[in-house]
């Protein structure tokens, strides 16, 4: 796997992840404010899902980098 490649998976990794850690935690508020959805999510802690995010993700991609580089899987023709 060149850099590039082992880029693009950590950045398909990471959206990935993304998108599955933005629900937890959510609690919408009991009074909503004008102008704001009632779904809003009171406190979305992007901060705290972002590090995490990025760590999850960073695991993911060994465990994709030991697959690879062990052949695993190949992508090559045999």
């Amino acid at each position: 796997m060149n850099w590039f490649t082992g880029l693009m998976v950590y950045v398909i990794l990471w959206w990935l992840v993304w998108f599955m850690m933005l629900p937890i935690g959510v609690e919408v508020p009991d009074e909503v404010e004008k102008g704001h959805a009632a779904s809003a999510p009171a406190n979305p802690n992007l901060g705290i899902k972002s590090a995490a995010t990025t760590l999850i993700a960073g695991a993911l991609w060994g465990v994709v980098y030991l697959v690879i580089a062990a052949e695993v899987i190949s992508f090559r023709p045999s």
